[in-house]
C-alpha cells in the first residue's frame, strides 16, 4: 500500500478514536498527517471515504491477529487469543476506539457491515475452536453475549488502565466459562461442550 495513504488512514484513524467522526474535517486529517488537503480527497474522494477505509485497514489488522496460530486446547486457543486481541488494543488504541465506539449514524451503513463483519468473523472463529459446527439457539447467544463484553472490557481498559492485562484476560477467559455454565442449564449442546472444555483444560 502507498505510504502517504497509510499516513493519511493512521492519523485519521487517531482523530476518529478521540474524536466524533462528525467532528473531524479533512483539514483535520490533513493537518494530522502533514499532507495537504488535495492530497487526502486524491486518495480518498472524501471524509466518508476515508472514515470506512481507515475502519477497514483497522478491521483487517484484528482480524488477522485473531486468526489461531497452533493447534491447541480450546480455553488454551482462547486466552491465546486474548492476549492478541490486547495487544492489537494496546498498539493501536485509537483504532480500536474508532472501529468500535461511535461512528456516523450509530454505525450504520458501510461502518456497520464492517463492525458487523469483525463481530461474526470472531464468532464463526470461536465456533470453530470449539469444534462446534452448528451452535444452537442458546450458545449463539452466549458467544455474542461474551464478544460483547470483550469489546466493552477493551473500551473499558482503554480508558481507564486499572486493572493489569493478564488479569484481565483471565477474567475474560472465566467469564466465558461462567457464561457456558448458565447456558449449560438451558441447553443440552451447551453442557455437553462445557463439560468437553473442562475436560480437555484438567491438568
Amino acid at each position: 500500500m502507498d505510504r502517504r495513504r497509510e499516513e493519511l488512514m493512521a492519523a485519521a484513524l487517531e482523530l476518529f478514536g478521540r474524536r466524533d467522526a462528525g467532528n473531524v474535517s479533512i483539514d483535520d486529517v490533513a493537518s494530522a498527517a502533514g499532507a495537504s488537503r488535495a492530497l487526502v480527497y486524491h486518495y480518498f474522494g472524501g471524509k466518508q471515504e476515508l472514515y470506512v477505509a481507515a475502519l477497514r485497514s483497522a478491521a483487517a489488522d484484528l482480524e488477522a491477529r485473531l486468526r489461531p496460530r497452533r493447534d491447541d486446547r480450546p480455553l488454551e486457543e482462547l486466552a491465546e487469543g486474548l492476549t492478541r486481541y490486547f495487544d492489537f488494543v494496546e498498539q493501536h488504541a485509537a483504532g480500536f476506539a474508532a472501529l468500535l465506539s461511535g461512528g456516523p449514524a450509530n454505525h450504520s451503513g458501510e461502518i456497520g457491515e464492517i463492525v458487523d463483519g469483525v463481530r461474526n468473523r470472531l464468532f464463526h472463529l470461536i465456533t470453530r475452536q470449539m469444534r462446534v459446527d452448528e451452535p444452537g439457539p442458546v450458545l449463539r447467544v452466549t458467544l455474542r453475549a461474551w464478544i460483547a463484553s470483550v469489546e466493552t472490557a477493551g473500551l473499558d481498559w482503554l480508558e481507564h488502565r486499572d486493572v493489569e492485562r493478564p488479569a484481565l484476560e483471565r477474567m475474560l477467559v472465566e467469564h466465558m466459562v461462567a457464561l457456558l455454565r448458565v447456558g449449560a442449564g438451558h441447553d443440552p449442546q451447551v453442557d455437553r461442550l462445557l463439560r468437553g472444555l473442562l475436560r480437555e483444560h484438567a491438568p
